[in-house]
C-alpha cells in the first residue's frame, strides 16, 4: 500500500487572493528579509488582513535553514499562538516552516527526530499554506524536510505526510522578476525533481505523467525564462508550474541519487541546492545505465522526450547531452571545477562526501546504489566531467 498526497492547489494570476478566503483568528507570515524588501511579504500581509486574520511575521529564515533556526523559529509560533502558518519564499524558507510547524505542536521534539512514521497531530494547533517565489523546489506540495546540522555539516533528509500543506499557492506573478542565476538553478532542480522521480525505484502510475510532463515543460521553458525574464510571460509561467508538477511526481515517487550527492555537496561547499543536484545528475544518470539492464527507465523517458532511444545505453546518452545542453543554454558550471572547487579541497572532504551521499535518505532509491569506492569515483567524474557510458 502507498499513497499519493497533495495539498489544494490554488494556481494561476492573482491566486494570491484566495489568502483573503481564510478563516480564523491569527496568521505567521514565514518569509525571509530578502522578501520582505522586494515588498512580496506586504503583499500576502494585505490579503490575510483582507480576512480578517491578525498577522505577526518571522522574516529571518536564512538559505540552508539550521536546526538552530528552526526552534527560534518554532519559539516564535509558541509566543503568538497562529492558527494559520504561510510560508512565502523559496525551498529554504518553506522547509523551516514546516518543521517550525511541527515543533510548534510538539515543542518537546528534537528536529532530527521528525520522522513520517510517528503521529504529529499537527492540524491540532494550526493549518498550513505554502507560497513558492522560486521555479524550482516543489516544497509547497512535498512532505519533504531538509534541514541543515551545522556542527556535522550534514544536511538531513527529514519529513512526515503531516506537513503536506493544506493549500499551495502558486502564482506566476510572484517569479517574474527571478533573476537568471536563480531560474537557472531553481529550474534544474525542478528537471532533477522530474528525471529522479521518473526513474527512481519509488516510481508509480499516479507519478509519471507529472514527471513526464514537468520535464517536457522544463526543457522547452527554461531557456526562455533565463533570457528574457518577466519579458515572456508564458515561460516564466509555465515554468512555475513545471517545478509544482515535478514536486508532486517526485514527492509521492521520492528522487535518487543526484539528490544525495548533491545534498552532500551542498552542505560541505555550500553550492546552491539546484545547481548541486543538476552538477551531479549527468554522472548519475550514465552511472545508472550501467547497472542491471531495463532497470533506469531511461528509454522510455527518451522517448517521451522525443529522443534517440532505441535501448537504455543510447537512450541515457542522449538524455546526458540534452541535459548538458540545457546546463550550457542557461550558463550553468558542467564540472565540480567550473564550479569553483579545488582538486584540492575535493580530495581533502572526499570522505565526509562519500559518508553523507551514502547515507543520505534519496540514494537509496536509486536504480542503482554505488558502493564507497564508487562513490568517490562518482564525484571524480564530475571534478574532471569525463563521463564514460
Amino acid at each position: 500500500m502507498w499513497y499519493f498526497a497533495s495539498p489544494l492547489i490554488v494556481y494561476g494570476e492573482d491566486a494570491l487572493s484566495h489568502l483573503a478566503t481564510l478563516e480564523g483568528q491569527r496568521a505567521a507570515l514565514i518569509t525571509d528579509a530578502h522578501l520582505v524588501s522586494l515588498g512580496l511579504a506586504e503583499k500576502v500581509t494585505k490579503n490575510l488582513c483582507q480576512a480578517g486574520l491578525e498577522v505577526v511575521c518571522y522574516d529571518r529564515v536564512e538559505p540552508e535553514p539550521s536546526l538552530e533556526q528552526v526552534r527560534e523559529g518554532a519559539e516564535f509560533l509558541l509566543a503568538h499562538h497562529p492558527d494559520w502558518i504561510v510560508a512565502l519564499g523559496g525551498g529554504s524558507v518553506m522547509d523551516a516552516a514546516k518543521a517550525m510547524w511541527i515543533l510548534y505542536a510538539r515543542p518537546d521534539l528534537d528536529p532530527e527526530a521528525i520522522n513520517p512514521i510517528e503521529r504529529f497531530n499537527l492540524r491540532a494547533k494550526a493549518r498550513f499554506v505554502a507560497i513558492p517565489t522560486t521555479s524550482g523546489t516543489g516544497s509547497e506540495v512535498t512532505w519533504a524536510i531538509v534541514l541543515t546540522n551545522r556542527t556535522e555539516r550534514r544536511k538531513l533528509g527529514l519529513g512526515s505526510r503531516e506537513v503536506i500543506a493544506d493549500v499551495a499557492i502558486v502564482d506566476p506573478l510572484l517569479v517574474m522578476d527571478l533573476p537568471p542565476r536563480l531560474t537557472a538553478d531553481t529550474g534544474l532542480d525542478a528537471l532533477t525533481h522530474a528525471i529522479e522521480g521518473f526513474t527512481s525505484t519509488y516510481h508509480n502510475d499516479f507519478t509519471d505523467g507529472l514527471c513526464l510532463k514537468a520535464a517536457q515543460l522544463i526543457f522547452d521553458y527554461l531557456p526562455r525564462a533565463y533570457r528574457h525574464g518577466k519579458d515572456d510571460v508564458e515561460a516564466r509561467t509555465r515554468l512555475h508550474y513545471a517545478a509544482t508538477l515535478a514536486g508532486l511526481g517526485f514527492g509521492n515517487a521520492m528522487a535518487a541519487l543526484a539528490h544525495g550527492m548533491g545534498h552532500a555537496l551542498g552542505a560541505i561547499f555550500h553550492l546552491p541546492h539546484g545547481r548541486a543536484v543538476a552538477l551531479a545528475l549527468p554522472y548519475t544518470i550514465a552511472y545508472c545505465a550501467q547497472g542491471e539492464p531495463g532497470s533506469t527507465r531511461y528509454a522510455e523517458l527518451a522517448y517521451h522526450l522525443k529522443l534517440p532511444a532505441e535501448n537504455e545505453r543510447e537512450a541515457a546518452r542522449a538524455l546526458i547531452e540534452s541535459v548538458m545542453d540545457l546546463m550550457k543554454r542557461v550558463e550553468q558550471p558542467l564540472t565540480l571545477a567550473q564550479a569553483g572547487i579545488s582538486r584540492r579541497d575535493l580530495e581533502h572532504e572526499m570522505q565526509i562526501l562519500v559518508d553523507h551521499a551514502m547515507n543520505d535518505t534519496q540514494t537509496i532509491m536509486s536504480p542503482r546504489i554505488p558502493d564507497e569506492s564508487e562513490m568517490q569515483s562518482l564525484f571524480w567524474q564530475m571534478f574532471t566531467g569525463e563521463i564514460s557510458l
